[in-house]
């Protein structure tokens, strides 16, 4: 069979990439990263404990993560245009919220918010805005995606600490709402492409098939398929595992290196040393996650994380604080190769 190449203007789905990267950084306020640096300064203004702050944001993301699933429903319902545009619109909303709590039930509830609208919701949509343009390089692509995503979220302890310094956190948090209605809203609106096929182009930038010639079968499987793999379980358990706890460890990163003798600033510029970590993992693993099992990398990225939680009863200023910081980046990996895995292809019969 023959090919013929239409002409079509460049592969817009490289501009998709750029351009939900963005939008994906500005997750941060609702990350756990972001959120550690107001922890202190709420318990101060709100009269509250450490425990009762923790335990609001444990309530916010568990409810904010059983909604997920239907939020995947409506994405792929009214595409990722519309599903960004309106979930940024909501995520600022969250932000303005969380300006105004005034105590733990207000506190829990702004923690929902911006735990599902933004960490949750709009990493959800980043995502589907690029895996719907992106198939056989899927897992390298990833991998650059989300070594610039954390490189710029890594950012966002930093800044909003220098606004919570400058003004005051209630500010901060206003700030931050302004900033993801002004990125997100625009990028959604007039940036994103729901699918190839919208603009007459196929998936990794492929030429437009001939007419009457079928496509390669589909690798894909249904939710029902999936869940019914003993596989899906193990990754889904391995994710799981490291989101509680680098969660825990990043939601007390300030108070635990403050205990190491860090100011609140040198606190969340440990972040930072982070991103040399993030690069590492984001130009390797999305790579090797399509060429080797994604199980031994994720056996290696344990072993790493368990490392790193050693660390916390011995870290100290200098050397020591900052090889802890670094080692927060092996906890990435699950979240990276989980995606793009080739191991989701069906079994099919005669394989």
């Amino acid at each position: 069979m023959t090919q013929t190449t239409e002409t079509v203007r460049r592969f817009v789905g490289w501009r998709i990439v750029v351009l939900a990267t963005i939008t994906a950084a500005m997750t941060g306020p609702g990350q756990t990263i972001g959120v550690s640096v107001f922890v202190d300064p709420m318990i101060e203004t709100l009269h509250l404990t450490r425990s009762q702050v923790s335990t609001a944001y444990l309530i916010g993301t568990l409810l904010g993560a059983l909604a997920l699933p239907s939020v995947g429903k409506w994405v792929d319902r009214i595409g990722a245009r519309l599903a960004m545009t309106a979930v940024g619109t909501a995520f600022g909303v969250g932000l303005v919220v969380m300006s105004g709590v005034q105590g733990f039930v207000t506190l829990a509830i702004g923690f929902t918010l911006i735990r599902w609208l933004g960490q949750g919701s709009l990493s959800l949509v980043s995502t589907v805005a690029v895996t719907h343009w992106f198939e056989r390089r899927r897992g390298s692509v990833f991998g650059v995606m989300m070594t610039a995503v954390s490189a710029l979220m890594s950012t966002t302890p930093v800044l909003l600490n220098l606004a919570i310094e400058a003004y005051s956190w209630r500010t901060a948090w206003l700030l931050a709402a302004a900033a993801v209605c002004l990125v997100v809203i625009p990028i959604g609106w007039f940036g994103i492409v729901n699918r190839p096929a919208d603009v007459g182009q196929r998936t990794d930038g492929d030429v437009v098939l001939a007419a009457g010639v079928e496509p390669g079968p589909d690798l894909s499987q249904s939710r029902r398929e999936a869940i019914g793999e003993v596989r899906f379980w193990l990754l889904t358990a391995t994710v799981a595992t490291t989101a509680l706890l680098i969660t825990a460890l990043n939601f007390h990163q300030i108070s635990i290196l403050g205990e190491a003798g860090l100011s609140s600033t040198e606190a969340a510029t440990m972040f930072l040393p982070q991103v040399g970590g993030a690069i590492v993992v984001g130009l390797s693993v999305g790579a090797l996650a399509d060429r080797i099992p994604v199980r031994f990398l994720l056996a290696i990225a344990m072993t790493l994380m368990t490392a790193g939680l050693l660390m916390i009863n011995i870290v100290e200023p200098g050397w020591q604080v900052v090889l802890y910081a670094i080692s927060g980046w092996p906890t990435s990996v699950p979240s990276r190769v989980f995606p793009p895995s080739s191991e989701w292809e069906p079994r099919r019969s005669g394989r």
